[in-house]
């Protein structure tokens, strides 16, 4: 990949420009009849694990609490950090790296923020060939008690 430069303002000499990955958080919350799971309002479009972008000055748990509670309603407790994932091509937006959280929650969850709808799915209804990102491999894992 070719270095990317910008001229410093200053004496005019080439800075290179880094570009790093961007931390994001999953997470899979379980309730009694199942996991969640959210439909996308924007691309790409699809259902997925409640999740997002880590913002800055924010710990991966906070972001997860946060973010669980921005797009199902549900006030979650985190049981354990699951795994981590990294594929360079798991969100076809930027390269992120994410880190899944499994939590606990009770309620209905309802669909904000980010997400139009969310819904409860037991492990037998969970749409695989309508999951975004890499969250099938993600669920897969989970419910192979991969980690």
């Amino acid at each position: 990949m070719a270095k990317r430069t910008i001229k410093c303002p200053n004496c005019g000499a080439d800075i290179e420009v880094y570009k790093n990955p961007i931390p994001t958080v999953d997470i899979i919350i379980e309730v009694e009849n199942g996991i969640v799971l959210v439909k996308r309002k924007n691309p790409p479009l699809g259902w997925a694990l409640p999740g997002g972008f880590v913002d800055y000055g924010e710990s991966l748990e906070e972001a997860a609490v946060r973010e669980a509670k921005e797009e199902t309603g549900l006030d979650v407790e985190l049981v354990r950090q699951f795994h981590a994932y990294s594929d360079p091509e798991r969100d076809p937006r930027h390269h992120t790296i994410t880190v899944v959280f499994i939590a606990r929650a009770k309620g209905t969850p309802k669909g904000g923020d980010d997400a139009k709808t969310a819904k409860v799915f037991s492990k037998d209804e969970i749409p695989f060939e309508k999951l975004v990102f890499d969250h099938a491999k993600i669920i897969r894992d989970y419910l192979e008690d991969r980690y």
